[in-house]
């Protein structure tokens, strides 16, 4: 008999989840069947996310020691640095333009009347952050203790960390060889423990998306139709259209096939909403799924996870033009372009976990004067959007790997 494929798995345990959470929202929250349900899923979920946790660290940090040190060159090391970074900065940019577009075009929030959220927006603390204050915060999370970084789950900090420690063995060159051999075995190690934790990724994901879909509270769904729709429906042109159109342009490779190799990554970014969960996927995806090579995909994909926020950076700024619509105000072309700027630092220096976009929006409303205590009307629908944004986000990061791979052949072969 034919062992069913993983990916099939995980595919059947996404319909399944749905289908148990909508049931379970049916029978009611007061059901002994849903609460025992919801019990063992909230178990089953967070033990999933626990050990892709686990491995989290140890794997960022050897993937991107071994994927910088394995660039043996300093020109070819620029090259991916420059490609990498222009890339991220390009479909950010490019996020937010749209995002900004469709928001002043469809003008969400111009129909809703801001005070039958002022109840839920008295009871809301919202933490004051300059734009000053935050970029201050942000450089000084860049360089910390190493050990602290690795043991509190700093990723941002352990990246800085292996960026200068792989930047440093290729320097040393041969006379480190046994440090990076001893890296490289490692990584090998991590691996092999993330192909053991993906054998449970079905039941994960199943029991995460049965409780997004039994208590999402539909009634301010409802409410919020249309800014949920705008939100759901940017993103997702930029997550069909324009980051496909980008790789067949540049790589050739088709939506179709790209999508094929991509789907466990995307299908757990969206059951997890944390884009540094899913990196143990995503990386297996790029190497085995989209083969990119694991010294490219081992250096963009962990940058990429603490960076690369395309879905984070078009819902801020979306975000932010609705709760101006709510607040009566008009933003001008000068005030949208601090929003432009602000969406995209507030993106980068986002963390990849649930919901690390609503810390970074106070940042945002704040930088053109919007009521930051306004942040608590998106809370109740952050939840489900965050699923949609942080697949994006994710899929941006793998488009990221391949493009920076063709860029560095066809420089190889110019030479």
């Amino acid at each position: 008999m034919k062992k069913i494929s993983l990916n099939t798995q995980i595919l059947l345990g996404t319909l399944l989840g749905v289908s148990l959470g909508l049931w379970f929202a049916w029978l009611g929250q007061a059901s002994s069947i849903t609460q025992n349900g919801l019990y063992v899923a909230k178990l089953a979920g967070t033990l999933f996310i626990d050990l892709l946790r686990m491995v989290l660290i140890p794997l960022v940090f050897t993937s991107i020691v071994v994927g910088v040190a394995n660039l043996r060159s300093h020109q070819q090391m620029s090259r991916v640095w420059q490609g990498t970074l222009i890339f991220f900065v390009l479909t950010m940019a490019l996020a937010i333009v749209l995002g900004l577009t469709v928001a002043n075009l469809l003008q969400p929030g111009g129909g809703l009347e801001i005070a039958m959220f002022q109840d839920v927006m008295q009871g809301f603390q919202a933490t004051q952050m300059s734009l000053s204050d935050f970029f201050a915060h942000f450089l000084h999370s860049l360089f910390k203790n190493p050990i602290a970084a690795l043991a509190q789950s700093n990723v941002l900090a352990v990246v800085i960390f292996a960026l200068l420690l792989g930047i440093a063995l290729v320097v040393g060159g041969e006379r480190y060889r046994n440090i990076l051999t001893l890296m490289q075995e490692f990584l090998e190690l991590i691996l092999m423990l993330v192909g053991w934790i993906m054998r449970l990724a079905p039941f994960g994901i199943m029991a995460l998306l049965l409780q997004l879909t039994a208590t999402q509270d539909t009634n301010l769904l409802t409410t919020l139709i249309k800014f949920v729709a705008i939100v759901m429906g940017t993103i997702l042109l930029h997550g069909l259209v324009v980051l496909p159109l980008i790789l067949y342009l540049i790589t050739g490779m088709t939506p179709l096939k790209f999508w094929l190799g991509a789907r466990e990554a995307l299908i757990t970014a969206f059951a997890t909403s944390s884009s540094a969960a899913t990196l143990p996927v995503t990386l297996r995806c790029a190497e085995q799924h989209l083969h990119v090579k694991r010294d490219v995909a081992g250096f963009v994909i962990p940058l990429g996870a603490t960076m690369n926020m395309d879905g984070t950076a078009l819902y801020e700024a979306v975000a932010a033009l609705f709760i101006a619509n709510l607040a009566g105000v008009e933003l001008s072309l000068l005030q949208q372009m601090v929003v432009f700027l602000t969406a995209m630092l507030a993106a980068i220096g986002a963390p990849g976990i649930p919901s690390a976009g609503m810390v970074t929006m106070v940042m945002v409303l704040q930088s053109v004067g919007l009521p930051v205590e306004a942040i608590a009307i998106l809370l109740p629908v952050d939840r489900i959007l965050d699923t949609v944004r942080t697949m994006v986000n994710v899929e941006g990061d793998l488009v990221g790997s391949l493009v920076v791979q063709k860029w560095i052949k066809q420089d190889q072969s110019n030479e």
